[in-house]
């Protein structure tokens, strides 16, 4: 009995290094995915910036929806609805990928960072979603931003309080 339980641990471990190898591989191809998901995100941030709306066409996907108000549904409408955005010598507002997440399947990703005026004040926020496509490049199929934040800052608690979330003992609300 002995012998059996050595032999099946002794099976384990030796299998160890492969599954910590395969787990290796799979956060470097995600990392590798996220790599090129925050450069598509730039690309296609930089198409405004460079006033090229054709460019700007090529990352949308058939199927792409823009969640505006109202809400546009495939290329054509999406390129309607943005093309006062390229007319003029600068751009009325920039963006840039600040988090991006890939699903483990590497099929789609979430790109989301801040809405910048000329000036650099943070306007607003993205949130795009991209899939890869067969031939492996990104298009994006969901973006919808929305306004900066408007949040009142926080509250400094009272001298001895425990600030919000910090365990305040029995009776503490959470």
């Amino acid at each position: 009995m002995k012998l059996r339980t050595l032999s099946c641990l002794l099976a384990l471990l030796g299998a160890l290094p492969a599954s910590l190898a395969a787990a290796a591989a799979a956060t470097d191809r995600l990392e590798e995915l996220a790599r090129q998901v925050r450069a598509t995100e730039s690309a296609f941030a930089a198409t405004l910036a460079h006033r090229d709306l054709k460019a700007f066409t090529h990352f949308l996907a058939p199927d792409a929806v823009f969640v505006d108000d109202p809400l546009n549904r495939g290329p054509a409408a999406i390129v309607a609805a943005w093309r006062g955005y390229f007319e003029g010598a600068q751009a009325p507002f920039s963006w840039a990928p600040e988090t991006i997440a890939v699903l483990d399947t590497g099929r789609l990703a979430l790109s989301s960072g801040p809405v910048l005026s000329p000036d650099g004040k943070r306007i607003g926020t993205f949130n795009s979603v991209w899939r890869r496509e067969r031939d492996g490049r990104w298009r994006i199929v969901l973006d919808h931003g929305c306004p900066a934040c408007r949040c009142p800052p926080p509250v400094s608690p009272p001298a001895g309080a425990s600030p919000a979330g910090g365990g305040g003992g029995a009776g503490a609300a959470h």
